[in-house]
């Protein structure tokens, strides 16, 4: 199935045209012609199936064939905030894996002990694009301007999620599963390569966040933020 994304489709409409990029990819790279099928998502839930009425290489022009409203829509809402790593490559990845098996939203977040200050969002959307498309997701997890941690908890005062934060200290915390239930809006707190502070974890606990465990070895910040993911994937399947 050859896959586009085509955000700015709207659900009602009969005909559709491809932007130039994705004409040129669907024309020139694939080598597409009149009467092929192609789908299309939208990043809203949507699923169409399309035909190709004229293979213009700039502007390629589609029939709506038919349309799927709320593909696959999620049971649950799952947003971690995470410190971006000194390595950008290693949030790609995480990204890339995330959108894979189900997120909703992702925040960067500025703490004590990070190596990273910024991070430039519409490089991280085009890895969730092109993650969406190879997984078949009709819905785009949504990606944030970074924020200072600070900022963030004050930002989730008024939030109605099951809040939990990740971090190292020794002392005493729950698993996933003990804390939280199916069917719910979750928000993870997953800290840098050097932990949080000891501050920070404190205003969270004051805040109303679980401490949680993510098991007995010390994970990387992405592989964390990937465990937690999975971990109210398995919770909600």
């Amino acid at each position: 199935m050859q896959l586009f994304y085509t955000p700015d489709i709207e659900n009602t409409a009969s005909s559709y045209q491809l932007s130039e990029e994705e004409s040129k990819h669907a024309i020139r790279v694939l080598r597409l012609v009149t009467g092929d099928e192609i789908s299309l998502i939208d990043g809203r839930g949507g699923l169409y199936r399309a035909a190709i009425v004229d293979d213009h290489p700039k502007r390629c022009v589609l029939n709506i064939l038919s349309v799927e409203l709320n593909f696959q829509q999620p049971a649950y809402h799952l947003h971690i905030a995470v410190a971006p790593t000194k390595n950008i490559d290693r949030i790609e990845w995480f990204l890339e894996k995330a959108t894979e098996i189900g997120i909703q939203e992702i925040t960067p977040i500025i703490s004590e002990h990070s190596e990273r200050k910024d991070v430039k969002v519409d490089r991280l959307n085009k890895v969730v694009v092109s993650a969406m498309k190879q997984s078949l997701k009709a819905y785009m997890p949504q990606i944030n301007e970074a924020v200072s941690f600070d900022r963030f908890l004050e930002a989730q005062q008024d939030s109605s999620a099951l809040k939990a934060i990740a971090h190292c200290v020794d002392e005493e915390k729950k698993y996933l599963n003990e804390v939280f239930q199916a069917g719910k809006s979750y928000l993870i707190l997953i800290g840098p390569e050097g932990d949080f502070s000891q501050k920070e974890i404190q205003q969270a606990l004051a805040a109303g966040f679980h401490p949680i465990s993510l098991g007995a070895a010390r994970l990387r910040t992405e592989t964390a933020a990937l465990y937690a993911c999975l971990e109210i994937a398995l919770l909600n399947r």
